[in-house]
């Protein structure tokens, strides 16, 4: 993973810039269907972070509840103007995580995926390369986070946990 300081990105037509202001904690490429699906490609990549590491540099996004697989519902941040899907937040960690959809950075190729996970509903007729790090569904993170991100992810599990003991409204 690539580890400068810092990644800017933002929507088609300008009107929603925003910058990440470290390394996200895991490049994910999700190869499941739903992914397929909302993406309209083979597969989704996306820079999973901690909310308050993306910065806001101009517009605001509107936050769209969509479905999603679990069940429980995705928020997804998109430009109200041309409306690409530029992060989204999960219910599993609310507000306080953003899954950024690496295409929309300024130089997606940054941030290659640290994983392929949801690997046995891949496309297939897409070849992974040799050496990538793949798993036919999910994975613990102590796996393939670096001990930074590990920390990272520690330091922010409370807060999670606050969130959800506050019964904040998701759905």
């Amino acid at each position: 993973m690539n580890t400068s300081s810092c990644f800017d990105g933002g929507c088609d037509c300008g009107q929603v810039r925003y910058r990440l202001t470290g390394a996200p904690l895991v490049v994910h490429a999700c190869h499941c269907r739903w992914c397929q699906r909302e993406s309209g490609s083979a597969f989704a990549q996306n820079a999973m972070i901690e909310s308050d590491r993306l910065q806001r540099l101009a517009g605001a996004p509107e936050i769209v509840l969509t479905p999603s697989a679990s069940g429980q519902g995705q928020r997804i941040a998109r430009c109200p103007q041309c409306r690409l899907a530029l992060w989204s937040h999960y219910a599993g960690s609310g507000p306080l995580v953003a899954f950024v959809r690496v295409g929309t950075l300024d130089e997606p190729d940054r941030l290659p995926p640290d994983i392929h996970i949801f690997t046995s509903t891949r496309q297939p007729w897409l070849t992974l390369p040799p050496d990538a790090r793949a798993v036919p569904e999910y994975y613990e993170s102590e796996q393939v986070w670096q001990p930074a991100s590990l920390e990272r992810r520690s330091a922010l599990l409370p807060r999670i946990q606050a969130w959800k003991a506050a019964g904040r409204p998701w759905t």
